[in-house]
């Protein structure tokens, strides 16, 4: 298979969008929607934002199926971008709306108030590393993410964790390393940026 080449399922749902399947769009919901809000609501700290930013996403994906193109990418990595482009439109929307809510405030009070957008930027970067972290712990295969939540969540040490799952004290510490160092990739890819061709369309 070409490197580029995406699993069967991504093609045929891609297709099958395409030809306005509403039965294909229920399924990409239940695949992804947990993952999309999960972003969205790490990004922006907000439930209602999330639910939002979920709605907008499938709905952007509905009206636009042609806008995936199968040989830059696997459909998860799609949506995800679309979550995070959006996310972040949303948070720089609210960042402006603040700070012109603050300008407003202090003209009353004779002052002068400047917007932060170094701040704002540095929030975004936040966001984005927490964000691809939660892509990350999502997509890896299952025995890695099994072994970070009883090491980093249920606060197992490695013994621990290679007895509640089965294996052996070495298989444990390899697992958490490979766990790692995927992990230590969000402060190195982030999901915006340099996208392929055909995923920069706006929402």
């Amino acid at each position: 298979m070409a490197e580029n080449a995406p699993p069967r399922w991504d093609r045929k749902m891609q297709q099958r969008l395409a030809r306005g399947e509403a039965a294909a769009l229920g399924e990409l919901y239940d695949r992804f929607a947990a993952l999309v809000h999960s972003q969205a609501n790490r990004m922006l700290d907000d439930e209602s934002a999330a639910d939002l930013v979920t709605r907008e996403v499938f709905g952007y994906v509905w009206e636009n199926p042609d806008a995936y193109d199968p040989k830059q990418g696997s459909m998860r990595s799609w949506v995800a971008r679309l979550t995070h482009r959006e996310s972040v439109q949303r948070l720089r929307r609210s960042a402006a709306a603040a700070s012109a809510e603050d300008e407003r405030d202090e003209a009353d009070e004779d002052g002068t108030a400047a917007p932060d957008p170094v701040g704002l930027e540095e929030r975004v970067r936040r966001a984005t590393a927490a964000a691809r972290a939660d892509y990350i712990v999502a997509s890896m295969p299952a025995p890695l993410r099994a072994a970070l939540e009883l090491a980093y969540i249920q606060r197992r040490d490695y013994r621990q964790t290679a007895t509640d799952l089965g294996v052996t004290e070495d298989e444990a510490r390899r697992r958490l390393r490979l766990g790692l160092q995927l992990l230590s990739t969000a402060h190195t890819r982030p999901l915006e940026g340099s996208s392929p061709p055909g995923y920069g369309r706006p929402l």
